[in-house]
């Protein structure tokens, strides 16, 4: 079974997402910048931090956060073509969304289905609460953070409402001139 990652890119203080964040806003206000080492003048490395990601990206979770402020944007394939996305909800949506399966149950299910649908291949978390979710749990392996250079001072925080320490091994560690790439294993 593959690894279960948390692969963000967050702000010095630690958000994923600005004040105000919506359909409309979907970085918040503030946090448009946070992006940028992949579209704006990317480093030979920051692509291929990118691209490992997606190379081994066999299925995502997601909260119906993310979900309902970027399906338009995506599409029917999501944020990695050909990836299955598995949504932690509390209500199905009522209208059909290919490439998404609604997960009413939990995390731990939605997880549990899609490192089944993965395989041998990371199963990449996508948004806040769900790494918060499942952090606690013990059903991350990895988290890679990509600090950008920016205090944003509100939105939505990467690590809040955790319940309790969580120990990590740090792996690698890389800069460039606009990100700071950071990668640990969760030690459980």
């Amino acid at each position: 079974m593959g690894l279960v990652i948390c692969d963000m890119s967050i702000s010095l203080d630690g958000y994923v997402t600005g004040p105000n964040a919506s359909r409309e806003n979907p970085f918040g206000d503030g946090a448009d910048s946070l992006h940028d080492w992949i579209f704006k003048d990317p480093t030979d490395t920051d692509r291929q931090y990118l691209q490992d990601a997606i190379t081994h990206c066999g299925a995502l979770v997601m909260g119906r956060t993310s979900f309902d402020k970027t399906v338009h944007e995506w599409g029917p394939g999501g944020p990695v073509p050909g990836c299955p996305n598995f949504v932690v909800t509390h209500n199905a949506p009522a209208e059909d969304h290919p490439g998404y399966t609604f997960v009413t149950d939990g995390v731990a299910s939605a997880i549990e289905q899609a490192q089944q649908a993965a395989g041998d291949r990371w199963v990449g978390l996508h948004g806040a609460t769900v790494m918060q979710q499942a952090l606690p749990l013990g059903l991350v392996d990895e988290i890679f953070v990509h600090v950008v250079p920016l205090l944003i001072g509100g939105g939505t925080p990467l690590f809040a409402a955790l319940g309790s320490a969580i120990r990590l091994e740090r792996l690698e560690t890389h800069a460039s001139p606009a990100v700071d790439h950071l990668r640990y294993r969760v030690l459980k």
